[in-house]
């Protein structure tokens, strides 16, 4: 029994001294750090992703790689922080293929409205003004466009070639080259600016 009773007073004691030391001991209260990448928002997320795509497809030289790259871009561009504007975004190059253009136009207008810092909304409305002949109004959204993404070879491409309609080879030959040197893969941009160098040489 007098061991017994040794015993338990020795735990007792232990426990006591074990609960001090936790208790005169410093303690760390401040949150774990969070990975960097986790406190980004997605459009930060999405602008790392695009540098790293662009430094891959200026570099690259294999086709399928750059056409895959390429795809990956578009995808990010077509990407924004509201799934409701990329839903309207796609209705919009629907109704635009099947060639109604006042629906598309309507529900571009309104993405627009409500998120003017959408560039994807811009370069589409700008593609279907120019299918339908409004180069100016396409002139002034593809501006936006550069405006908020100044590496848009697509917008680039369209500015070249509204610029070769309007009989401005200067212009067209300078959006075309812009539009190469951040994707140098696009074949029909690189005929469209032979074919603007050939029309300026002296005969």
């Amino acid at each position: 029994m007098l061991i017994r009773r040794c015993l338990v007073a020795l735990s007792v004691l232990f426990a006591i001294a074990s609960t001090a030391e936790a208790q005169t001991e410093p303690r760390d209260h401040s949150p774990e750090p969070t990975p960097a990448v986790a406190r980004l928002k997605p459009s930060e997320m999405r602008a790392e992703q695009l540098d790293k795509l662009f430094a891959r497809l200026i570099k690259s030289e294999d086709g399928a790689e750059a056409q895959r790259t390429e795809q990956t871009i578009w995808n990010l561009w077509m990407t924004s922080d509201s799934p409701t504007a990329d839903a309207l975004l796609a209705q919009a190059m629907k109704a635009s293929a099947s060639n109604e253009t006042g629906l598309a136009l309507s529900i571009l207008d309104n993405v627009i409205e409500v998120h003017p810092d959408y560039a994807e909304a811009w370069n589409k409305r700008a593609t279907v003004y120019f299918l339908i002949g409004r180069y100016n109004d396409s002139l002034k959204d593809i501006e936006k466009v550069l405006e908020l993404e100044p590496r848009h070879f697509g917008a680039l491409s369209g500015l070249g070639m509204i610029k070769r309609q309007q009989g401005d080879l200067a212009a067209a030959r300078a959006a075309f080259s812009e539009a190469l040197s951040y994707n140098p893969h696009m074949e029909s941009v690189k005929r469209a600016l032979e074919e603007i160098e050939a029309e300026e040489r002296p005969i």
